[in-house]
């Protein structure tokens, strides 16, 4: 039987003036929360990359965000401050090769699509090694297809994945059918109704996935983490605060006797 899809009902509002685009190694980023601290991770092929921990005081729980493109990990700040508020310990990074300076930092290495789910799969044991066991990731386009990539391989234990405008297919990272059915974590697909392949693709991933799954398209026209910052920010970071709720709670499920 199909899991129930889910959509918000809302109006569309107006189409909102189009975002300054940044390269990976652009100026001006968003500052950092105080509360939060530079840290360094090793990724395959000997990668520095570079990201900033949000420290949430006696966390059990950890969400990764991985970013889109061209964006940089400080596309994400604002959110993982507030994960870090919600109970979260968070880890925002930049992917290999993207070097925007400053707060935001500076990994190594070449850019390469290919190995973003590496990158991610580094992010989430560099996470859990700061005492975290319970993971979760939220992936913005590009990004969220690594998160997808990185969840079915096996042994990750990502508890939870959620997409925001997640393409099947960027270059050569591909969401295929077999690594979808491969990929346990509960999965949560967002886009905007507007961003129409985006919107396509999240409606088939959703189908080629196993459960637990929710898809939501919602009255945006916006893309990945532009998304939170539009008309549906609210209602899209409400529905990431639940989904995380739900299966990576902030505090860990008691145990049962046996």
């Amino acid at each position: 039987m199909r899991a129930p899809r889910f959509r918000l009902l809302r109006f569309v509002a107006a189409i909102a003036a189009p975002s300054l685009l940044l390269s990976a190694c652009g100026p001006s980023a968003p500052s950092a929360s105080p509360g939060s601290r530079a840290v360094t991770f090793t990724a395959p092929g000997g990668v520095e990359l570079e990201g900033r921990l949000f420290e949430a005081e006696g966390a059990s729980a950890g969400v990764v965000l991985a970013h889109m493109q061209p964006a940089d990990q400080s596309s994400w700040f604002e959110e993982a401050a507030t994960l870090a508020d919600d109970g979260y310990r968070t880890l925002t990074f930049n992917f290999r090769g993207y070097c925007p300076g400053g707060e935001a930092g500076c990994s190594s290495g070449e850019t390469d699509v290919a190995l973003l789910w590496r990158d991610v799969l580094s992010a989430v044991r560099f996470l859990r090694s700061t005492g975290v066991p319970r993971v979760a990731v939220i992936g913005a386009s590009m990004g969220g297809t690594a998160a997808l990539v990185a969840a079915s391989r096996p042994g990750t234990r990502i508890g939870a994945v959620a997409t925001l405008s997640a393409p099947i297919a960027i270059g050569a990272l591909t969401a295929s059918p077999e690594t979808l059915a491969a990929a346990p974590s509960a999965k949560l697909f967002v886009a905007g109704n507007g961003d129409v392949s985006a919107a396509d693709d999240a409606e088939r991933m959703y189908d080629l996935s196993v459960p637990p799954k929710r898809v939501e398209i919602v009255p945006s026209d916006d893309h990945g983490t532009d998304i939170l910052e539009g008309n549906q920010g609210p209602n899209v970071r409400r529905l990431l605060s639940v989904w995380l709720a739900q299966f990576v709670p902030v505090q860990a499920p008691a145990q049962e006797d046996a």
